[in-house]
């Protein structure tokens, strides 16, 4: 599943000129007076440029996880984040198109993240480990997860689909590295791209079956689809076939290709007449 690019991005928020000049110098806080009542009550605090901008980008996170990028302004974040709208725009001059990019590239760096798992022990439960980081992902950031793979979100652009875009290609090459090859041909690397974007799918699908099944039965759903995948490849592609025999001889009879086996057999032993 691939996200559009055919909705024309809505132009990021001008800063009015005094906030504009002030975006040039991020390095100064500005003084405690300029921040909402609350935060001059005492609960402004002094950050590094760094620390701030990580606290302003948390609550964007926050805010986009739950909304879809339109519905979100710099005014919430900055209420989220207790500084006010002049703060905002000097840690982010661009508005919030910029805003919103970065909270992307900080998703996108969590969601590669996800797929990162010790290559070793069956393939199976590798799987299930990432699966269940991802799905978990997807769980927490529901309404997020939702708007940054659908197309139609004003805050599109083609730089947002390049940061998605990113996300499936490290995934995919951190699949094919569980896989041991030095250099997939092109049936292997098709599959497990192909892959990748069947999780992407039923996770949009799931989110909007009100969240049915349950996070195990959608990740261990997911596991079979890999292994039936990796199955029908290898029957016409002959590097598939060696890794696909390669990652069978470390799967345990009571694992989850096991029980996929046994499920599947006696379904096939009553197609008999298709090997005649």
């Amino acid at each position: 599943m691939t996200t559009g690019s055919g909705t024309a991005p809505a132009p990021p928020e001008a800063a009015p000129p005094a906030e504009a000049s002030a975006a040039a110098r991020p390095a100064a806080e500005p003084p405690a007076t300029a921040g909402p009542p609350a935060a001059r009550r005492g609960s402004y605090r002094r950050l590094s440029v760094e620390a701030r901008r990580a606290e302003l980008l948390t609550a964007a996170l926050d805010l986009f996880a739950h909304r879809a990028p339109e519905d979100v302004s710099l005014d919430d974040v900055a209420s989220a984040a207790g500084a006010s709208r002049p703060l905002v725009y000097r840690y982010f001059p661009g508005g919030k198109q910029q805003l919103y990019e970065a909270a992307l590239r900080s998703a996108a760096d969590e969601l590669e993240q996800c797929f990162e798992e010790p290559r070793s022990g069956p393939l199976s439960a590798r799987l299930s480990r990432v699966l269940d980081r991802y799905l978990g992902f997807v769980d927490e950031h529901d309404a997020g997860f939702s708007a940054l793979l659908q197309s139609g979100s004003v805050a599109e652009t083609s730089h947002t689909n390049a940061i998605v875009d990113e996300v499936r290609r490290a995934a995919a090459e951190e699949i094919l590295l569980h896989l041991a090859v030095k250099e997939p041909g092109a049936r292997l690397r098709m599959m497990v791209r192909t892959w990748i974007t069947a999780v992407e799918a039923a996770s949009l699908i799931w989110l909007d079956e009100e969240k049915r099944p349950s996070l195990e039965e959608l990740r261990d759903w997911l596991v079979d689809q890999f292994v039936a995948m990796l199955t029908a490849t290898a029957a016409t592609d002959p590097q598939t076939a060696r890794v696909m025999k390669a990652a069978l001889r470390m799967e345990p009879a009571d694992g989850p290709v096991g029980r996929l086996a046994r499920r599947v057999v006696p379904a096939l032993g009553e197609a008999s007449h298709l090997l005649s």
